[in-house]
Order: C-alpha cells, then sequence, then structure tokens
C-alpha cells in the first residue's frame, strides 16, 4: 500500500516537474521576445531623422542646392547629436504637414509651430525654442489704422487650419461684424502678397515673417498685435514611447544653455527687428534707379565676396553716390579714408571703380584678419565692423565680451558690448580707447537688411541689370 502510494506520489512529482518546466520554458520564451524597437531606435537604425516642414523664410528654403531656415539648422544640429543624417520632408500646408506626422512619415515637426490649447489635443509639444508676436496687417495708405477689433472694417483672410484661424473663430464670437476666410490654397507669404497687391484688406501674420517681408514690402503696415508672447516649438505625436521626445527636449534646452539658439534667432531675425519705412522705401528706390550702373563693377571686383554684400556695403557708405564726402575726410563710393586708399592701391577716390576695388581689397584684409575659428555669417559681420570701427576697436569690444562672460565669437554677444567702447569706465581699460561703438552695431544692421533686400530682389528677377558704361574718372588726386 504504501509502495502504490509512493509510486503514485513519484508520479505526481514527475508530472508537476514536467509542468514546472513547461511553464518556465513558457516564461523564458517570454523573456526573450523581442519588443519592437523605441523611436529613437528607429530612428538611429535608420541612420536618418526625418522632419516635416513648411518651406518659408523661416523655417526652411532650398536655393541652388544651398539649404538654409532657422528650423533647418536647428534641425540639423539635432541629427547631428543622433550622429544621422537630416531629411527635412516640406508639406503644401498645415493638413498635409499633421498628415505626414499622423502617418509615421516624419519623426518630427519643426516649422514655426505656435502652441495653442487646441494642437495640445492633437499634438505633443517641447519647450517653447523662441516667442513671436502676432500681428493684424494692412497695405499703408488705403485706409484709416484700426486700433482694435471693433474698428476693423475689411476683408480679412488667414490660412486653413493655423493658429490664426482658431483666433479669428474666437473672435468672431466677440465682434460678428468681422467679415473673414480661411483658404487653404495660400500660405502665410502668399497672404501678404494679396494685402499689398489689394486683393484683401488684412491678414494675421507672425511677426518674425513679418520682420523680413517688410524689407521687401515696406507698405505693409501694422494695425495691432493680437497675440503676444507666443511660444514656438517642436510637436511630436500624441501618443508612444518618450525616447525620441525626451532626447529633443535634452538637445533644445543645452542649445538655449549654450547660447546657440540666440545666435540662431539673431541670424535670421535679428537684424530685421528694426523697420524704418522711409529708409528702406529710398533703398528700393535706388535699386531701382542707381544699382544697374555699378552692378558690373561690383561683381569684377567681389573676388569671393557676394556682389549683393558689397553693393549693400556701397550703398551704407555713399547711397551709390561716386562724389560722396564727409566731414571726417573719407569720400567715395566705399567712403575711404586717405591712408586706407592709398594702402589698397588706390589713385582716386572719387572714381567709382578705383573705390569700389579699395572698399572691396580691404573688406577682404579685415576678413583675412578674423580668427578662423570664428565661422560664417558672424565672421562677415565681424568684418564689416572692423571696416567701420577699426579692427583695434573690435578686437577692444571682443575682449570685453569675454571679461563679462560673452562668447568673443559671437557677433550677437559682441554687438551688445560695442557701445561700450564709448563709456570711461570700459574704454579705459582697452587697447585703442574710446570709440563710437554703437554706430558699427546699426551699420552691420543696416548692411544685412540691404543685403537682405538685394538677394530678394535679385531671385524675383527685380534688379534692372545693364551693360557695363563709362564711369568717368577724376583724375590723379593723392588727397583724394
Amino acid at each position: 500500500m504504501q509502495n502504490s502510494m509512493r509510486k503514485r506520489g513519484q508520479k505526481v512529482i514527475q508530472k508537476q516537474g514536467l509542468l514546472g518546466l513547461i511553464i518556465l520554458l513558457w516564461l523564458t520564451a517570454c523573456g526573450t521576445e523581442q519588443l519592437p524597437p523605441s523611436a529613437l531606435e528607429q530612428v538611429q537604425e535608420r541612420g536618418q531623422l526625418r522632419v516635416g516642414t513648411l518651406m518659408n523664410p523661416t523655417n526652411y528654403q532650398l536655393r541652388n542646392d544651398i539649404r538654409s531656415g532657422f528650423e533647418y539648422e536647428l534641425a540639423q544640429g539635432f541629427a547631428d547629436t543622433l550622429n544621422v543624417e537630416l531629411e527635412m520632408i516640406p508639406a503644401v500646408d498645415l493638413r498635409e504637414l499633421w498628415q505626414l506626422l499622423d502617418t509615421g512619415q516624419v519623426d518630427l515637426l519643426a516649422a514655426g509651430l505656435d502652441v495653442t490649447d487646441q494642437r495640445r489635443e492633437r499634438l505633443r509639444f517641447t519647450p517653447a525654442y523662441f516667442n513671436i508676436e502676432q500681428k493684424l496687417v494692412y497695405r499703408q495708405g488705403t485706409r484709416d489704422r484700426p486700433r482694435d477689433w471693433s474698428q476693423v472694417e475689411g476683408k480679412i483672410r488667414v490660412v486653413t487650419d493655423s493658429s490664426h484661424e482658431e483666433l479669428m473663430l474666437r473672435m468672431q464670437a466677440i465682434y460678428p461684424h468681422l467679415e473673414w476666410s480661411a483658404t487653404p490654397l495660400y500660405d502665410a507669404d502668399e497672404l501678404l502678397e494679396q494685402v499689398m497687391n489689394e486683393t484683401i484688406d488684412f491678414t494675421l501674420v507672425d511677426s518674425h515673417l513679418l520682420d523680413i517681408k517688410r524689407r521687401y514690402y515696406p507698405d505693409l503696415s501694422i494695425a495691432f498685435t493680437v497675440r503676444e508672447e507666443v511660444p514656438l516649438a517642436w510637436a511630436f505625436p500624441p501618443h508612444g514611447d518618450d525616447t525620441l521626445y525626451a532626447v529633443a527636449i535634452e538637445y533644445l534646452g543645452q542649445q538655449h544653455y549654450s547660447g546657440h539658439i540666440a545666435k540662431l534667432s539673431d541670424r535670421y531675425f535679428g537684424h530685421v527687428e528694426e523697420f524704418n519705412y522711409v529708409d528702406t522705401r529710398a533703398f528700393i528706390a535706388a535699386v531701382e534707379t542707381k544699382l544697374a550702373d555699378y552692378i558690373p563693377l561690383f561683381q569684377r571686383y567681389a573676388g569671393d565676396l557676394d556682389w549683393r554684400l558689397l553693393a549693400a556695403l556701397s550703398y551704407q557708405e555713399s547711397h551709390w553716390d561716386p562724389w560722396a564726402r564727409s566731414p571726417t575726410g573719407v569720400r567715395g563710393m566705399m567712403m575711404l579714408t586717405l591712408p586706407t586708399a592709398r594702402s589698397m592701391g588706390v589713385r582716386s577716390r572719387l572714381d567709382a571703380e578705383e573705390s569700389i576695388r579699395g572698399g572691396a581689397q580691404y573688406l577682404a584684409r579685415m576678413k583675412s584678419r578674423i580668427p578662423a575659428r570664428i565661422t560664417e555669417p558672424d565672421r562677415t559681420w565681424f568684418a564689416l565692423a572692423a571696416y567701420n570701427v577699426g579692427m583695434g576697436h573690435l578686437n577692444d569690444a571682443r575682449i570685453i565680451t569675454e571679461r563679462q562672460g560673452g562668447n568673443p565669437d559671437y557677433w550677437i554677444d559682441v554687438r551688445q558690448r560695442l557701445p561700450l567702447l564709448r563709456q570711461k569706465q570700459f574704454y579705459r581699460t582697452t587697447r585703442f580707447g574710446y570709440a563710437r561703438g554703437d554706430e558699427p552695431v546699426r551699420y552691420v544692421g543696416n548692411i544685412r537688411r540691404y543685403y537682405d533686400t538685394l538677394l530678394w530682389l535679385d531671385q524675383q528677377g527685380k534688379i534692372p541689370y545693364s551693360q557695363p558704361t563709362e564711369i568717368e574718372y577724376a583724375g590723379e588726386l593723392s588727397d583724394q
């Protein structure tokens, strides 16, 4: 009896042991089951970061195989951090942009998207990397300026699915008289052109895009600000793992901390914030009436420089007047001092060709003296500042910048300290002493704006080119 029970017990134990082994093997198999790769792993395995965007002057542009744009450069830095290639995938409009993200064709959106409550319901945003304002704009001279929504009379058109459309829906509930529409057929750029063509009366626009467009369309006038401190951020899918999202947040934080985002925003937007209607109109008029005669000379002597940059410099100096003189003794198209002219082999500063050649050579010399570690475009801005205030004073400002904890190789940091050369407490500790340091700041800013305008006008085919002409030569006068 006992033996029989013992045998049955052994069989039960054997069965239990077999069952336990089966369970153990099943658990082991489950433990080794491959989990799907995370969002970050997918990007790294693919070797490519796919970023959805909208093509415009503030986000991403591709011209002559050269890619540029605030969002593009910021995204390129992120791709470099991940050690992968960057693929920018532009959408036609916002609807297509949402679809790219929803269908997994892109990993994130970097398109100057402002954060709204409605968008938070469908997108997951990073912390803001930039803040803008939104403006209601119209063409100057077509109507009296409205000061608030109650005074707005006329057609307003905005982009479908934009935050501007969200705002108009809210405003219409408060101001039923507003006449407005949303369109998927045009982007913000095109709506500004429609305002200029008087096809529509008003549109809403983000301030950084408006700042750029007013360089070409000075008659775009601001009625009033409709939203202040609007945050811009990258957008991710609302669901899924946080791996890529978390790395993006860390990257943007590092870019803020290092000052790179501030440098990037200065590169694209810093020089266009100040707008002078009269000066912009005068510059465009001068392009139409004066520039054509001198384009062959700017092109001939530009060397490695962009001839349009050289032309912008010349306009800042003399308004393209070969006979220009100043009380301080500088003269000609490039307003050279007599010692500078002599060092450049210029026989007469009042001869347009001699002046342009000498000015181009002098700017190239200034650029060659900028430390090699300083990258473009800051290298060019430093060279322009040195052309105006001298290399010695520029280096003094860079030393002050370093003393104050700024980056002496960043134009955005140095331009903040250049005006300190007017103050005794600062210039008395420098090698070259007092200087009107605020002047090169305005000087470089103006040239950058003129240059941007020339680039755009040239791309639009609006610069009147002409055949080279004989320009009067003033003679070999050593004091000219």
